[in-house]
This record gives C-alpha cells, structure tokens and sequence, in this order.
C-alpha cells in the first residue's frame, strides 16, 4: 500500500522503496502487489464502506486475501503523509469485523512499514505506523521496518540516489524475510479465538 502524494505515472520515492520491499519478499516466495492510494477515491471515514463510489472496500479485499501488507510513506512535517492517516483510518474500521470465532479479520496478517522523507523522523514515524497497525489487529516481525532519510535540510530525494545505500538494502532484505517467516507461521499456526 503505497501511501505517496503523488499519483501515477509521477514518480515517487515511497513507490520505490515499496517495489524494492515486494522484491525482496519475491526472494522470499511471497508474490504481491502495489496499490497507489492516491489514485483511487478513498473517501474519509473509519467503516470498511463508505458508500456509492468508495474505492476502499476492493482495497480492503485485497488487504484481507494477503498475509502481509506494507505500507509506505513519506515523511511530511514529521509525520506519516495525509494519505496515510486516511488508510489507518480506514482500517480502523476493521475493529467492527470479526470471524467465526470473534477474531478481527486482521488477525494472523503481518505487517511492515518503508518510509522516506528528507530530514530525520523514520523511528518516530514507524513507531506511529506500528502502534496502529497492532491496534487494528496486524502483527509485526522483528526488524518490520525500512527506510531512508537523507541529510537535514537538504533536497535529495530517495528516488534520485545513484543507488541505493548499502544499509537500506540490507535492511529491506530482513523486513522482507522476518516478513516472509512471520507470516508462513501464523498461516500454519494461527492465532486462538478470545
């Protein structure tokens, strides 16, 4: 889920480091794809269905038939972009649905996070992003983050690098595989009924 400002075809530095994570999991079995949040109409809210028009409820299928969702995002103001906080919001709406046996829907996904901005903020912002998603029922492998920020009060964006840093690569592979292991186990294991 590739929360950038930015709608397609622009290019986005979120949508990069979110192709370079579903590579990553690629390597690890995991096949996936990426949803640009922006270019469909999510409308505000905090139910799975938001009525005539929404986009979200065949998002949210999506959402609910993968084991693991990543959500990307860049860093506005220090914190987590508009988009963003819509989709959280969105998914709050999962605390109202339930199995058979009274678990949310959400139970036994995992998720991670990639974040890129251009000042300092990524632990924050993830912090934000994990507190939510475990709060809307997601659970997260060790090491469920990626991401990159460049010098303080500079412009260079993550899509312009020449390549990509050694350590975002090294980092994206472990999201990717913890990823990738967490969620084959609560498949084979999944979480007990309340």
């Amino acid at each position: 889920m590739v929360c950038t400002l930015n709608r397609s075809p622009a290019r986005s530095s979120s949508q990069l480091l979110a192709e370079q994570t579903l590579q990553a999991l690629r390597e690890q079995g995991v096949t996936g794809e990426s949803v640009r949040v922006v270019d469909h109409d999510v409308r505000p809210g905090v139910s799975v269905n938001m009525g005539d028009g929404d986009a979200w409820p065949a998002i949210r299928e999506k959402i609910l038939a993968a084991d693991i969702l990543v959500l990307s995002t860049p860093i506005w103001l220090g914190h987590p972009c508009s988009v963003t906080q819509r989709v959280l919001e969105r998914l709050d709406g999962e605390l109202s649905e339930s199995d058979d046996q009274g678990r949310p829907l959400t139970y036994g996904k995992v998720a991670a996070v990639c974040v890129v901005g251009n000042e300092d903020g990524a632990h924050k912002v993830s912090a934000d992003l994990f507190q939510a998603l475990n709060d809307v029922g997601f659970s997260l492998a060790a090491g469920a983050v990626t991401y990159w920020v460049g010098e303080a009060m500079q412009g260079t964006d993550y899509q312009d690098l020449d390549n990509t840093p050694e350590a975002v690569a090294t980092t994206t592979k472990t999201l990717a595989s913890n990823a990738a292991h967490l969620a084959r186990n609560l498949r084979a294991a999944p979480f007990p009924a309340a």
